[in-house]
């Protein structure tokens, strides 16, 4: 036997790594989606101290009897896989909690997925039932997740704009959205409440879109992680509740965003057995299971009293009136959202060409406080819709958000 040990390797020849750096290796399907703005500005949060009202995460934790489950997990060794579908106790607690609050049936052992996160229920959704060349209406701005997957799944995403009205929320327009119906229209992809208007789509609205999923007899994949977050008494309703509509629809949703968790990534798909089968499919072959702690927690977490939920809306309220207040006073343009924990504003009163990208950039010197520009949230063709917008989160504790507004003020 003849050991290597100690021989230089064997350089490759040139042209080989010539040819290797020549290309991109990355997928022509995702050829167009750059880094993440998200990432630029958590970075420039850091380097200059500012507070960071960028990104959608909390700054405080959710609730400790929540919070204890999943160290008394740990501490028992909970700590392998669990069920690919999910634990049979979340599963019941998901069930559970679909009916309590929204009066939908759920089978939990053939209609209901537990997922990590909904970001991957969503792609198990979008890879396991799209097919090359369908379409896929979306509502922009968007969460970028649901481009990339919808890309990935080699599928077209067809750009519904929801516009800043008269009434004071954003809107799309009806016809602009039956006009977009072609032959290959195969889904379309809801969001209420929107990330990151704030609008809670009203009854109208999500009977304008149910009639054109039952006339087309297209599924509807329904984003319903901020269903908790809504405010000054307007009413989430699950489009999965319309006459004709259940057997059509995915509605997903995750716990992150009802407890604080963000970072534990527990979400769920709900749908007749064919739908679920179909995401389960496609999502098996990404992480096939985990959070295995954190499901009886989150668990646990469904099965809190009304009041938690009630209380929880209501704080986050008293933390968007703060800073709106904040934002109006020092020469932006908030439009006031009806749920979720952003805030866009318009920036033109600031800077008048309406660089909301420039504008971001600058903030953090300025004021000490990262916004994000909504046009990156838009499809490259239309970002000047959304050119002279910024998001802000108020999903930080109090004390945070009147920093943030005093900071603010100063700066004005």
């Amino acid at each position: 036997m003849h050991s290597l040990a100690g021989l230089p390797s064997p350089a490759l020849p040139s042209h080989t790594i010539e040819a290797v750096n020549a290309q991109s290796p990355l997928t022509s399907r995702l050829q167009g989606f750059g880094a993440s703005i998200f990432a630029e500005m958590t970075a420039l949060a850091v380097s200059t101290g500012s507070i960071n009202l960028g990104q959608g995460f909390p700054d405080y934790d959710g609730p400790a009897e929540v919070l204890q489950i999943a160290r008394d997990q740990i501490a028992a060794g909970n700590n392998q896989y669990p069920p690919g579908i999910g634990m049979a106790d979340l599963r019941l607690a998901v069930s559970g909690h679909e009916d309590r609050f929204w009066g939908l049936m759920y089978d939990p052992a053939t209609e209901i997925l537990i997922t990590m996160g909904a970001t991957e229920a969503l792609a198990g959704a979008l890879l396991g039932i799209l097919n090359d060349g369908d379409e896929v209406i979306v509502f922009e701005p968007l969460f970028d997740t649901y481009a990339g997957c919808i890309a990935l799944a080699g599928a077209v995403s067809v750009p519904i704009t929801l516009r800043p009205q008269q009434s004071g929320r954003y809107e799309f327009d009806t016809d602009e959205l039956r006009r977009s119906i072609t032959p290959r229209t195969r889904m379309i992809l809801l969001n209420s409440p929107h990330n990151p208007t704030g609008s809670v789509f009203t009854l109208e609205e999500l009977q304008t879109i149910a009639g054109i999923a039952i006339e087309h007899d297209l599924i509807v994949i329904s984003d319903e992680v901020y269903e908790h977050l809504v405010f000054d008494n307007k009413t989430h309703i699950p489009i999965a509740t319309l006459p004709g509509m259940f057997e059509r629809t995915i509605t997903i949703s995750s716990g992150g965003k009802s407890f604080n968790t963000t970072g534990w990534k527990i979400g769920w798909a709900c749908a007749p057995a064919p739908l679920i089968n179909a995401t389960r499919m496609a999502k098996q072959l990404f992480t096939f299971a985990g959070g295995s702690p954190f499901q009886p927690a989150i668990a646990a977490g469904l099965r809190l009293p009304d009041s938690y939920f009630v209380a929880l809306s209501a704080d986050l309220q008293r933390k968007r009136d703060v800073l709106m207040q904040a934002l109006k006073e020092c020469g932006l343009r908030p439009i006031t959202p009806e749920g979720t924990y952003f805030i866009t504003a318009d920036v033109r009163g600031r800077r008048p060409d309406g660089d909301g990208v420039a504008f971001c950039r600058e903030l953090p010197g300025q004021a000490g406080i990262v916004a994000i520009p909504a046009a990156v949230l838009y499809d490259p063709r239309h970002e000047s819709e959304g050119r002279h917008l910024v998001r802000f989160a108020f999903c930080k504790e109090l004390s945070t958000i009147s920093r943030a507004s005093e900071q603010l003020r100063a700066w004005a």
